[in-house]
């Protein structure tokens, strides 16, 4: 029969229809019912209508006399009917508590209630690290003043989230993230400010204290010796071959701000639970523009398996994490299976007792070396033990934390104890490490990132085949995306750490400007891990190249490999997880040497001493140095100057 033809039959028989119903549902009395429930909630008053007629208890009181045995697919659909008018769930109250991360240092859990069909519902809870590394080789009072500053963060954390931020946050709708973190970022622009102003107080104070000084006799010029007071003669002044740029001033963080990115991460995971969706699946949302990629890739894991750095008993000192990296075609589960393997054989090569063997915060073993490539070959032995071969069935990544490193009285680096090197020195070894050992992918912060010069001459020497990764070396995330300026120092790419007033629609954004500018993102976990592993999620979610964890022990980090395997397993069962990729490196020294054909083949410009009548309309068309095809080119960016030089 034609389709039309059957919606005519239909309305021919809709008469008879409508009677059939009337008498069904009055025959089981479903017009008394819904008249009694209806009356019910009137006196009740509830602000979400349509939530409290699709409550649990309401649908069956509609339903409980119903004669047939479609008793409960009645209560189910009646109640999915009324949801779909109901009011969408909006925060309630937050709750902020100090919990311990995974060495017993206090962190900040967040605690997130919304008003759901008319009830108050717990809906999910994070906990994020605090910033502060551990510090180790440190002094008593170091560590005293470290305990100090993170107590007095996470209670003045606790104040915000406690007070304040509830009030703010209440009535918000979770779902919206990005109204969330303009409220975020606004308060703790304010918070910035109030802290501005009580130094000044306080500087104008001290200032008034000393304005009056006492009475002081003066000074005579000649010591109790007799001798007149002046710069000793005969002796030569120590001067260092090149001085070494001084550290830079460390970024300052606000006391609390970890509020903010403890609630941001709260308020995300809470809208991914009210909509059902992985919280991976939410940020990719986020990320896309609500516009989902058909796949999504796994993040490499780098797997921390020795530490051979100050905290060690050798005289390495370089570093401070030797990781593994499986191969980009095999999946998560495969790679980690293979370097548990190699974990294994290698604490039975560590097993003699004049070798100290245990395990570290970061969940790897720390063991003593006595020389720049002692660990490498190792790892070497223990791949041939398995049949592995180093650089095509396991690569190798490695964290120099150079900015540990530095003797600032000497101006060099302490590789070995005993051994320092110079900036310019410390390229050429990396340089001769990676021609000698291929199989290292990836340097973790191999100068400080006030060795600018240096960092872009390791970017050029072997950036084609090893990615150069900054960590401590960069910015804090928060001024990456003010300043809108990946290259500082230059690099291959960052090493992304959750925390402070990071907010995520900061990483979102971050994350797009390092795939714009052909640099890998990175998701790092911090020193005091904890045992919530949205930390993946964010990396997924982000489409981050490598996630670095820590080792393959230690509760608090193998609960996030865990979660990666969860979420590759997930992908692969929808059908929606796409294959690894090869790794891209960025020839530095090919686009380098691009620039300069590119300047030495512009024709030289003759100024005249006095300027033509055509050269101003010329200048007044386009100021900049130089353009093709419409891209600016920069002169002090293509050719590394100093702007404060350029004329």
């Amino acid at each position: 029969m034609e389709p039309g033809g059957e919606r005519e039959l239909r309305r021919r028989h809709l008469p008879e229809l409508r009677h059939q119903a009337a008498e069904y549902y009055r025959s089981n009395e479903v017009p008394q019912r819904l008249e009694e429930a209806l009356n019910a909630t009137f006196y009740l008053r509830p602000p979400d209508l349509y939530g409290h007629l699709a409550d649990a208890p309401t649908a069956t009181t509609v339903v409980q006399t119903s004669a047939t045995h479609h008793k409960n697919e009645d209560k189910g659909s009646l109640a999915n009917y009324f949801s779909k008018f109901s009011k969408p769930p909006v925060i309630c109250k937050l709750i902020g508590r100090k919990v311990l991360d995974g060495v017993g240092r206090p962190t900040l859990e967040v605690e997130i209630f919304c008003t759901v069909k008319n009830h108050e519902k717990s809906i999910c809870s994070t906990v994020v690290s605090s910033h502060s590394e551990i510090l180790e080789n440190a002094s008593p009072e170091a560590i005293d003043a470290d305990e100090n500053e993170r107590n007095d963060s996470i209670n003045r954390a606790l104040e915000w989230v406690n007070g304040s931020l509830n009030e703010m946050l209440r009535d918000l709708q979770p779902a919206d993230q990005c109204k969330a973190d303009e409220l975020l970022g606004e308060y703790f622009a304010k918070k910035v400010e109030e802290e501005k102003e009580r130094k000044a107080i306080e500087k104008e104070e001290q200032e008034a204290a000393i304005s009056a000084p006492a009475y002081v006799p003066a000074l005579s010029a000649v010591t109790p010796s007799g001798k007149k007071k002046g710069v000793k003669l005969g002796k030569k002044s120590s001067v260092a071959e090149k001085p070494i740029s001084p550290a830079e001033p460390i970024e300052p963080v606000l006391c609390g701000s970890i509020a903010i990115a403890g609630l941001s991460l709260a308020v995300a995971k809470t809208g991914a639970t009210i909509n059902n969706t992985p919280l991976y699946l939410h940020l990719a949302l986020m990320k896309h523009d609500l516009d989902l990629p058909k796949e999504l890739t796994m993040p490499l894991p780098m797997v921390t398996l020795l530490s051979c750095g100050k905290s060690s008993s050798g005289k390495l000192k370089l570093m401070k994490e030797v990781m593994l990296i499986p191969p980009a075609e095999l999946t998560v589960k495969q790679g980690i299976e293979r370097l548990l393997e190699i974990q294994k054989q290698m604490m039975r090569l560590l097993d003699p007792p004049s070798v100290l063997k245990r395990i570290s915060h970061l969940g790897c073993l720390i063991t003593g070396c006595d020389s720049l490539e002692q660990p490498l070959i190792l790892l070497q032995t223990a791949c041939r033990n398995l049949g592995l071969e180093l650089g095509i069935d396991v690569h190798l990544a490695i964290n120099c934390a150079a900015h540990e490193l530095m003797d600032y009285t000497k101006g060099k680096y302490e590789i070995l104890t005993g051994t320092l090197k110079s900036p310019d020195e410390m390229v050429d070894m990396y340089v001769d490490l990676i021609n000698k050992y291929p199989s290292i992918i990836a340097l973790i912060d191999p100068l400080r990132k006030e060795d600018g010069q240096q960092w872009s001459n390791i970017c050029n020497a072997v950036g084609s085949r090893c990615y150069l990764i900054a960590e401590d070396a960069a910015k804090s995330i928060s001024k990456l995306v003010e300043d809108q300026n990946i290259n500082v120092p230059k690099c291959s790419g960052l090493i992304i750490k959750y925390t402070n007033q990071t907010k995520i629609s900061d990483l979102t954004e971050l994350t797009r400007l390092l795939d714009g500018q052909r640099h890998i993102a990175i998701l790092g976990s911090p020193a005091g891990e904890s045992s919530d592993d949205s930390l993946v999620d964010l990396a997924v979610g982000l489409g981050a190249r490598f996630i670095k964890l820590g080792g393959l022990s230690r509760g608090e980090r193998v609960t996030k490999y865990n979660r990666l395997l969860a979420i590759e397993e997930e992908l692969a069962k929808n059908g929606t997880l796409r294959s690894g990729e090869n790794h891209e490196f960025v020839d530095f020294a090919e686009e380098a040497l691009t620039v300069e054909e590119l300047l030495d083949a512009l024709p030289t410009i003759e100024q005249d001493p006095w300027p033509s009548e055509h050269s101003q309309p010329l200048l007044a068309q386009d100021q900049n140095p130089v353009s093709l095809h419409g891209s600016t080119l920069h002169l002090n960016e293509a050719t590394n100057l100093d702007p404060s030089i350029l004329p």
